[in-house]
This record gives structure tokens, sequence and C-alpha cells, in this order.
């Protein structure tokens, strides 16, 4: 057990440098990872769960006790993101499918990898949490009613469907994981130390998937996404920055709120893309889920080493 948990420490640390190692392989030599892809629905639960199992009941007291930082945070979330993908698409004129993928990446809720960059930047890490189970919580009414809102005019939503497909990908294995870490705390405290290492092997194989079935159409237009996807990220984390400080939010959680807004749950942007919208409209989520653990760890270095006396 020792030595997974030395694995899962060393994988977690450095996910971003497999994710771009899987990537580049799948990207070139698409049939090592296109296996992956009818199961991509099902890694993204598994990410969901492990989660759940990390969480306790009373962590959703933390929501209810700090009402005015998790509304501003969640409003930013849900305000900023969206509205850039938006603005995004139209300036760098994307085609529909590639426009309508963009704006899903920014209608999901927040990452949870954005609990572990804020820990790094150190920043408020309780609020980062309670900020990623408020926008998931709502993303089964939020994410789908801003996608139909924001990407209709360029490709048909089924917004029903995807309240559903939320519910099964996101809410039901997320509550189901809280069931299992409530009744059976003991072993899951034990478990829940190689989590991370379930979580980084699914996440890669999702990256791994969707850049194998679109490795010819990454090859000719994956630059100009590329740009969009970056742009998107360090705008949204100037933006969630300059809100909290307006806002008179002390710094620590200034850094939570700026990394929460700009990494978004890129994986279940993919999973909603693939089932709804067609392979290509998974190439934003996943080019994003590379780029945004890149940003992330140097955000979180900047944050942490710039700001230490504010923090």
């Amino acid at each position: 057990m020792q030595a997974l948990e030395q694995l899962s420490n060393f994988v977690s640390r450095y996910m971003a440098l497999f994710v771009i190692l899987i990537a580049g392989i799948a990207l070139f030599q698409p049939w090592t990872f296109i296996w992956t892809v009818p199961y991509i629905t099902i890694l993204l639960g598994i990410v969901m769960f492990g989660m759940g199992m990390t969480l306790r009941f009373e962590d959703f007291k933390l929501v209810l006790q700090r009402p005015r930082d998790v509304l501003i945070g969640t409003v930013a979330q849900f305000g900023i993101m969206p509205l850039l993908a938006w603005a995004l698409a139209h300036l760098f004129a994307l085609p529909p499918e590639l426009a309508a993928g963009v704006i899903l990446v920014g209608t999901c809720p927040g990452g949870t990898s954005s609990n572990v960059m804020t820990y790094l930047a150190r920043g408020d890490v309780a609020l980062s949490v309670s900020m990623t189970m408020a926008s998931t919580i709502l993303a089964p009414i939020i994410t789908p009613l801003l996608t139909l809102w924001l990407a209709g005019q360029w490709i048909d939503i089924p917004a029903e469907k995807m309240m559903i497909s939320i519910a099964q990908v996101v809410i039901a294995p997320i509550f189901l994981g809280l069931l299992i870490s409530h009744f059976f705390e003991r072993p899951v405290q034990k478990a829940v130390k190689i989590l991370p290492l379930i979580s980084v092997v699914a996440i890669v194989l999702i990256v791994g998937g969707v850049v194998s079935a679109n490795a010819g159409r990454i090859i000719e237009t994956g630059a100009l996404i590329m740009v969009v996807v970056m742009c998107h990220n360090l705008l949204g984390y100037a933006l969630g920055f300059l809100v909290a400080k307006a806002l008179r939010m002390d710094m620590a959680k200034v850094k939570a709120v700026s990394i929460e807004v700009g990494m978004q749950n890129s994986g279940l942007a993919t999973s909603l893309a693939l089932l709804h919208f067609g392979a290509a409209a998974a190439i934003p989520g996943a080019l994003f889920s590379v780029w945004h653990n890149i940003s992330g760890s140097l955000a979180a270095n900047y944050l942490s080493a710039r700001m230490k006396k504010n923090a």
C-alpha cells in the first residue's frame, strides 16, 4: 500500500507532464488510445466518484457558513467563463462544432484540480472546495441552459438530455462516493491516499481518447484552438482575480476565486461534447485539459511566491 501511495503522489505531482506525454502520443499514434473513446463517460464517472469519496457531509456546511464568498465565486464562475467563451468563438470566427465546444468548456463547473492549485498558491482552500461543490451541484441546470443560450446560434443544443447526462455522470457518482465515505469511513480513509493515482489515470485516458479520435482535425486546427483555449483560461484567471479584488476579498480568497474561475471541469465538457455534439466539439475540452494543468501550476507558483505578504 505504501508503494501505491508513493506512486500516487508522484503521478499527482507530475500530472501535467503525463497529460502532455499522452496527448502527444495520441496525436501522432492515434491507434494507441482510440480504444478508450467508448469508455470516456465511464472514466469521467470514476473521477467524480473519487471526488465524492474525498468529501464529507460536513463539507457542505462551508457553503452555508460563507454564503457571500461562495456566491461571489459561483456567479463569477458561471458569468465570466461562458461569456468569455462566446466572445472568443466570435472573435476567432470558429466553425460551429468548435465554437460549441469552446462554449461548453466555459459553461461547465469548476474543475477539481483547482483545489490542489489553490493549496499550492496558499489560497483559501475551503473556499475553493466550496465553490467547486456549489458549481458542480448547479451544473445540471445551469450548464445546459447557458450552453443553449450562448451556443444555440451555431448548433442544436439538447438541453434536457444534457441535464440528464450531467446528473448521471457527475452528480450520481459524487453522491455515491459521498455515501460510501460516510458509511465506510475507516477503509475509505486508507483508500483515499491512492485515489489521485486512479483519477490521473482516468484523466490521461480521457485526453488520449479524445486526441486520438480527432488527431487529423487537431493537426489542422490545433494551433488556432490552442490559442483560444489559452486566452480563455488566462483571461479567466485575470478577471476572476480582478472581480474578487474589486469586491474587497482578502488575498487568500482572491487567489481561490481566480484559480477556481480559470480552471474548468474540461473532462465533463469533453464527455458532453462526445455525447451530444460530435467528436470535433470535444477538441477544446481535450486541449483545455492539457493546458490548464500547466497554467494552473504556473499560476499557483506565481501567486504563492509574489503575494505571500498579502496572503
